[in-house]
């Protein structure tokens, strides 16, 4: 499975079992409580502030939206009812009755919910994740017109290790809770139960977004909810999610791996070309899962299979002929990232391989930098969340905020079971419940989880009675392909669709 924050975000389940719960609190957070926690854990750590709200508006389309956002706390406890991890989510809620509520989580493991919050549904947005865009530049929120606020309340949620979220044991006590495949989503889970009840909000129509490995959490945090904690989503989202971790693993006799990457390699030449259309990406993956897989697949069996796979690469890549050949028309990402952009000096990102930056070892055998999107989006989040948190809305706290928690990357343990993804969780959930609907979407560049896994997993999918409840959406971009405006616009009015779908 992908550990590195460099492959996947960030890219995404039975309590009892592992003795993990999570309480909720009072309407209004005690923090002693927590000190008393920590105290009793051996840690002396600041305690949390009391949940703060404030009042705010958003403008969009011309109408203006105003909406409470609280900045809070929910613990978690251990089976010997001991506080062990405190976990912080950013809530955003407007008036009216019978209104929806969505949970949004990104992936990594270790990234914080930073991403989707101030870059594709929150009702702020900070510029971050195209071209053009630095570090250093004021990280200065705007009204974001393509929030999901205006059909949806909000709630963001920090698993333990980023953002403010905190574990209240060591280390090695932290992976065995919070930091592994299973106990991720069992506390998780709970967390949603837990907000849900602590607001009122059980008879709610719900639903779930998550983003990378968010994508992977959310089959099963979906699974989870609905078979254990009694709590049924109505719809889910994974935007450019990590479904199955083995689709890309043996690169010895698969096609597989090469069959995810080329279309998304393909896609990137064409918008550079000004030609990517869906037309012009239907003819890439009618190539990939045909004629592309049948001639790799057929090796040295037939001589003239690398040709033809050589000759139709090159043409789909506009890469030199040289390089195709020599890598036999088998795209390695990373060689790719370097290779074309190479003339310039600089390196394209996994998560949009049109979005570069400047590579300071050039001469290297092999890349010695960064990714330039993630190198580039921590300062933005980072300073944009700080200042909001703690100065408008008044969650006043000095310890560190961690948009991506390399540390919490590290520390993460596979279960048995991580290998084998979250697709079986996503059938079981749309079998279980007719009413379930999944928008997964994707955009045409990422190569660090490419839009063709999820095309070929639906693809497999019984229809279940409706084939339109599970679908696979595409958009111009990358990895965060709702940092750009046409495309953050389509997946907002796609979304709404599948709101407004009885």
């Amino acid at each position: 499975m992908r550990k590195s924050l460099q492959t996947a975000l960030l890219a995404a389940f039975v309590l009892a079992g592992f003795g993990i719960t999570s309480t909720f609190a009072a309407e209004t957070h005690k923090p002693a409580a927590a000190q008393d926690a920590a105290n009793s854990n051996g840690f002396h750590l600041p305690p949390f502030p009391a949940d703060a709200q404030v009042s705010q508006s958003t403008t969009v389309d011309g109408k203006t939206l105003k909406y409470t956002v609280t900045v809070g706390s929910l613990p978690v406890r251990d089976e010997k009812g001991e506080i062990t991890g405190e976990v912080v989510f950013t809530a955003y809620r407007m008036p009216g009755k019978d209104r929806p509520v969505t949970f949004a989580l990104n992936g990594g493991p270790g990234a914080s919910s930073v991403y989707l919050n101030f870059g594709a549904i929150g009702p702020k947005k900070v510029n971050f994740g195209v071209e053009g865009d630095t570090p250093s530049a004021p990280a200065t929120l705007h009204d974001n017109p393509g929030t999901w606020l205006g059909f949806t309340d909000l709630v963001f949620i920090d698993p333990v290790g980023t953002g403010y979220s905190r574990a209240l044991v060591d280390d090695k006590e932290a992976t065995k809770q919070f930091y592994s495949t299973d106990t991720d989503i069992k506390y998780l889970s709970r967390i949603v139960y837990d907000w849900l009840v602590k607001n009122g909000r059980m008879t709610s129509r719900k639903y779930l977004v998550g983003e990378s490995y968010g994508g992977f959490r959310g089959p099963r945090i979906t699974d989870y909810l609905q078979t254990q904690l009694g709590v049924a989503m109505n719809g889910v989202v994974l935007l450019s999610p990590y479904l199955d971790p083995a689709a890309s693993d043996d690169e010895n006799v698969s096609p597989l791996p090469w069959m995810l990457t080329l279309p998304s390699i393909a896609a990137a030449h064409l918008e550079r070309e000004h030609k990517l259309t869906p037309e012009a990406m239907a003819g890439v993956i009618e190539y990939t899962r045909g004629e592309y897989a049948s001639d790799l697949m057929r090796g040295r069996s037939d001589p003239q299979a690398t040709d033809r796979v050589v000759k139709k690469v090159t043409e789909l890549t506009g890469l030199d002929p040289l390089f195709v050949k020599r890598s036999g028309g088998r795209l390695e990402t990373q060689a790719y990232l370097r290779e074309v952009y190479r003339a310039e000096g600089r390196l394209g990102s996994r998560y949009d391989s049109n979005v570069t930056a400047w590579d300071p070892f050039p001469y290297a055998p092999h890349q010695q930098t960064g990714d330039p999107i993630l190198n580039g989006i921590i300062a933005p989040t980072t300073s944009a969340m700080v200042n909001f948190v703690t100065q408008t809305v008044g969650w006043k706290f000095e310890g560190r905020y961690n948009a991506l928690s390399y540390e919490v990357n590290k520390l993460w343990h596979e279960d048995d079971d991580a290998n084998k993804g979250s697709v079986s969780q996503l059938r079981e959930a749309v079998a279980n419940d007719p009413g379930l609907r999944v928008l997964i979407a994707h955009g045409w560049d990422d190569l660090s989880c490419p839009f063709m896994a999820s095309v070929l997993i639906v693809d497999q999918m019984p229809a279940m009675g409706d084939p339109t409840r599970v679908q696979v959406k595409s958009y111009p971009g990358g990895h965060m392909f709702y940092a750009r405006a046409d495309s953050q616009s389509a997946l907002t009015s796609d979304v709404k669709a599948l709101y407004g779908a009885k």
